[in-house]
């Protein structure tokens, strides 16, 4: 696989008062063309906000992203952010319409992806006739309309219900492995992480660091919910969880 990004000795101290308070520290890894990472780790520990700093939303203290050529970056929130008074197919359009780039082509190309994920039918509708579940899936349409390179994923089924969380997870990995798109995850379900990771970075307490990097070996590539039922599962589960035993997550 080709390195996308290096991320070297990264280092967030916040200042405030004339007292500093330290983030992340001395934080690296590399990701790989194809690939889906998770990141977990305790409650504020810094995970957003190493997400905030790959995506220009915030700028480290020390240390270095460095991408192997130009890449575009989607970023999709835990909100889907959808604008009630817009139909479902003018939300998914926003991105392109604030980035000017709301071509024939362009749009051509998002109502294809309704088309290709099956989400045809909802096209014209409006946000509050649909479930969480189906609004996330748009929400992810919307950030693939810009046709990104890599995509970020701040606990995007965090808002579902249990049984929408693990279909919605389902969806959205088969969108992303469908579109041969590479995805960087945080999320606090460390059973969501490691069904659907290729690699799961457990951070420590703030000021965070990397404990682990799981290297996620199964049986039979599946999707999530398959996943779940591989005879290593249980194994990584349980690592994960003793790596941060001591700490809320």
């Amino acid at each position: 696989m080709n390195k996308l990004l290096s991320v070297k000795n990264l280092n967030k101290v916040y200042y405030k008062n004339k007292e500093e308070t330290e983030a992340i520290k001395d934080i690296s890894f590399d990701l790989y063309e194809g690939e889906f990472i998770s990141i977990v780790g305790p409650s504020g520990c810094g995970k957003s906000t190493l997400l905030n700093i790959l995506t220009n939303m915030d700028i480290q203290t020390k240390g270095k992203i460095e991408f192997t050529k130009p890449l575009k970056l989607g970023y999709m929130l835990q909100s889907d952010s959808m604008l009630s008074w817009r139909k479902i197919i003018e939300n998914a359009l926003l991105g392109l319409e604030i980035k000017k780039k709301k071509t024939k082509e362009n749009i051509e190309y998002v109502k294809n992806l309704f088309k290709k994920y099956g989400l045809e039918e909802f096209i014209n509708k409006y946000p509050n006739e649909l479930s969480g579940g189906m609004k996330q899936r748009v929400a992810l349409i919307r950030t693939l309309a810009l046709k990104p390179d890599i995509l970020i994923l701040d606990e995007p089924f965090s808002k579902l219900d249990y049984q929408s969380r693990l279909k919605v997870s389902d969806d959205v990995y088969k969108m992303i492995k469908g579109e041969g798109k590479t995805a960087l995850m945080v999320t606090h379900d460390l059973s969501e992480a490691i069904s659907i990771s290729d690699r799961v970075i457990v951070l420590s307490q703030r000021p965070c660091i990397i404990k682990n990097i799981y290297k996620i070996e199964r049986e039979k590539e599946g999707t999530p919910i398959e996943n779940r039922k591989d005879k290593n599962f249980a194994n990584y589960y349980d690592l994960i969880w003793k790596d941060l035993a001591y700490h809320d997550i």
